[in-house]
């Protein structure tokens, strides 16, 4: 028989190490089959039974549904050496999302698949006037999906380096973005006709950590987005924290220095204006009396060509890292910290400084600390998963 819950405060996730109960709601069970097709697929009927732990007859009930709604697909049939073929399931590849990753500096524009993987990007530069920036990523959108025209989209999804407010889902506080973001969602709704999701990137990576199952969902989780400055998206009790009018998670804006370095909040010293992106090109200047690199990623390129200045700025950089982390850690205690952002590409060379630093006079037990898997494609798979979870 189908495994029964726990306890009635247990958590059910959406991943492929969780499952679920016919005291659980249907959807959850939809979830967790659609999941476990994503991460085995191709598989058969039996095999999601033995996976899952569900009845068979529940199983042939929830792939009907998706087969019927073109979630998934009835491929190749199988060989046994008795018995009944069995017919393999695997994702319609020909449904996808419209993902989009906003930088300061920069758009990334992408179509990605319901299985978070990105089949082709553009980036989008903003023009000099910020009031025609939103034009160009319209634009970059509508070519995409004319460019895939033998694809059914779903929605767009975007990752913002700010909060929006969950009632009316438009931005409220976006510090590092100099154009009229606000109305991008409404924009790209009335272009395309599809449906928009907006949600801060560090909230919407800490979706895509459990929806795409790299974290089991079962504990509390905390990403920390590390770009341009610094976000914190809160996974607790199985849901999203997002505070009174979406602001929970600001610990980039908590002040680490005393009138230090003025943030684009209007504060000074904030956590991001000393372990940001932006943070490690001005240690490098600092350090070398040279101009900064042109970007972070070029920033890396000189750590891996061995040159002692930028290994110097992002080892400031680092420990100024693992002391946010540290602050988090005291303060909520959770049981996993992942890390998102362009450091992460250096993470064999600067974890265990950031690591050593979060570990310092610890409360309670430390939390695990990783980078996240997906690398530089965290915010745009996020993307996916905010769109994916809105379809349920």
């Amino acid at each position: 028989m189908d495994q029964m819950p726990t306890s009635p405060t247990q958590v059910f996730t959406f991943t492929r190490k969780q499952s679920a109960s016919n005291k659980t709601p249907r959807q959850i069970n939809r979830n967790l089959v659609f999941n476990l097709i994503r991460t085995h697929q191709a598989i058969s009927r039996a095999d999601l039974a033995r996976v899952s732990g569900l009845q068979r007859s529940t199983i042939s009930l929830i792939v009907e549904d998706l087969i019927r709604d073109r979630w998934i697909l009835e491929g190749l049939t199988g060989r046994l050496p008795r018995g009944r073929r069995p017919t393999f399931l695997e994702l319609n590849h020909q449904r996808a999302v419209i993902a989009v990753d906003i930088h300061p500096s920069q758009t990334t524009v992408a179509v990605a698949d319901l299985g978070g993987k990105i089949v082709a990007q553009n980036v989008v530069a903003p023009p000099r006037d910020p009031e025609k920036a939103i034009a160009p990523i319209v634009a970059a959108i509508r070519k995409l999906i004319e460019e895939h025209a033998d694809k059914s989209f779903d929605g767009v999804g975007i990752s913002l380096p700010g909060r929006a407010d969950p009632q009316s889902k438009k931005p409220i506080f976006t510090p590092n973005v100099s154009w009229p973001v606000q109305s991008l969602q409404a924009k790209i709704e009335r272009a395309t006709g599809l449906r928009v999701e907006m949600e801060n990137v560090a909230n919407a990576c800490a979706l895509s950590e459990v929806w795409f199952g790299d974290s089991d969902g079962l504990n509390d989780l905390i990403v920390v987005n590390v770009s341009e400055g610094i976000g914190t998206g809160i996974f607790s009790n199985g849901r999203l924290l997002r505070g009174a009018n979406g602001m929970a998670g600001e610990f980039g804006h908590v002040e680490m220095e005393y009138e230090g370095l003025v943030c684009g909040c209007g504060g000074r010293g904030c956590w991001e204006t000393i372990a940001s992106n932006r943070a490690g090109l001005r240690y490098y200047h600092e350090i070398s009396g040279r101009p900064a690199p042109s970007s972070f990623a070029a920033l890396i390129k000189l750590v891996r060509s061995n040159d002692p200045l930028a290994v110097q700025a992002l080892e400031k950089m680092s420990v100024a890292l693992g002391r946010g982390l540290r602050m988090i850690a005291s303060a909520l205690a959770p049981s996993e910290i992942v890390v998102v952002g362009e450091i992460t590409s250096a993470w064999d060379l600067f974890g265990p400084a950031i690591e050593a630093e979060l570990q310092k006079n610890a409360f309670s037990s430390v939390p695990r600390l990783r980078p996240s898997f997906e690398g530089n494609t965290s915010r745009l798979r996020s993307a996916v998963a905010l769109v994916m979870n809105g379809l349920h």
